[in-house]
């Protein structure tokens, strides 16, 4: 890893941007409408509602902001494909949804069946493995879906205030996609900016919760000193480091990573900060340097993608893109779309993946890809059918 000039860094989260405060934080999931665009994080409640304008780059979205609009929206896995970006009509804010936990509301659904692609996985994590033995790439992140079918439309509405009061210090999103609806609950952060401040918390290496707290504690201590997760850590470290590297005239690299928790997963986490050398560099350039990351796509990148491509079932479209917001002045929010999914009328469609190295075993990367898919799955009270 290059070395890079240490600082020291506030703790505190910043605001989120400066439009005057409107509402109670609690408010602001519970007025969401699908069509509409909602993000929590640490830093508050943005609810954004009309399109003033839909924008197809981040590029693009860059330079058509006034000075008092924001953009929100996402950008899919594949940088090239269309992005979904929207400057609003309105907007409301608040502060950080409160940090108790809260009874989750029920999601009302008749659900008639499932459908994964679960064999596929297998099959396609030996052939990744493979391709790792003759020496074709280092790392690469497979996917897999679950298609839940209901007997009527899925209610978005109840799914979104569903996850938010499940974690509510995390990172919740609901983006209007034209024919669908994504959502999600993302743990890892891509790129902050405040000003001249930058920060980013990749994710790499997961353990599952459990409900006993004993085993709960282990899994999370065999995390923390798993060889091969810690190398897989490591690899995504670098690479957001070295990124933000030539934007960033201090930045700070932890030696070691932490532990952070999901109420359904353990993760190895890193929180990367830097001061910007042009406090003019906007976020959305900073997030477009950074995506893909090696933790959802691979290394090296180009071989990565190309093997995805190759044994992935489906287009992963806005899966593993990113998600988020920025103004005029450049600050903005934005997180790597995990823990997600997407509802098409009466279909939701999931995702999820796992991080393969030389080592990996298909039946626990199954096993992981299960246990991430309980995000989601949680929140509606079902489990996935065997």
């Amino acid at each position: 890893m290059n070395e890079w000039t240490p600082i020291r860094t506030e703790q505190s989260v910043p605001a989120l941007g400066t439009l005057p405060v409107e509402a109670r934080p609690e408010d602001l999931p519970a007025a969401y409408r699908p069509g509409a665009f909602l993000f929590t994080s640490p830093a508050g409640v943005l609810l954004a509602e009309g399109e003033r304008a839909v924008l197809t780059s981040p590029v693009e979205a860059a330079g058509a902001l006034g000075a008092d609009e924001i953009v929100v929206g996402a950008i899919p896995f594949d940088p090239a494909a269309p992005s979904r970006l929207v400057i609003p009509e309105v907007v409301r804010r608040s502060g950080p949804l409160p940090a108790a936990a809260r009874q989750a509301p029920g999601v009302s659904a008749h659900w008639l069946a499932q459908h994964t692609d679960a064999d596929a996985y297998r099959t396609g994590v030996r052939r990744a493995l493979e391709l790792m033995e003759s020496g074709a790439l280092s790392k690469v992140v497979l996917a897999r879906r679950l298609d839940l079918v209901a007997a009527e439309p899925v209610d978005v509405l109840d799914l979104v205030r569903a996850l938010a009061a499940r974690d509510p210090r995390g990172h919740t999103f609901a983006a209007d996609l034209g024919d669908r609806t994504l959502l999600g609950t993302s743990p890892e952060l891509l790129i902050r900016r405040t000003g001249s401040v930058v920060s980013s918390n990749p994710l790499a290496g997961s353990r599952p919760r459990a409900e006993d707290p004993v085993l709960d504690g282990r899994n999370a201590t065999a995390l923390l000193s798993s060889a091969k997760d810690r190398r897989e850590h490591a690899v995504v470290v670098t690479a957001v480091a070295d990124a933000l590297a030539p934007y960033c005239k201090q930045l700070t690299v932890p030696s070691e990573p932490e532990l952070l928790p999901t109420r359904s997963m353990w993760h190895l986490s890193t929180q990367v900060t830097g001061v910007l050398a042009d406090p003019d560099t906007p976020v959305l350039e900073l997030a477009t340097a950074l995506h893909p990351t090696p933790a959802v796509c691979g290394t090296p990148t180009a071989a990565a993608r190309r093997v995805i491509g190759e044994l992935e079932p489906f287009d992963r479209g806005f899966y593993t893109g990113v998600v988020g917001w920025s103004d005029a002045r450049g600050d903005g929010e934005w997180v790597v779309t995990i823990r997600c999914g997407e509802v098409r009328g009466a279909t939701l469609r999931l995702f999820a993946g796992a991080g393969l190295v030389l080592g990996s075993d298909p039946e626990a990367e199954l096993a992981e890809t299960g246990a991430k898919l309980r995000t989601l799955l949680g929140a509606l009270g079902v489990e996935e059918s065997a």
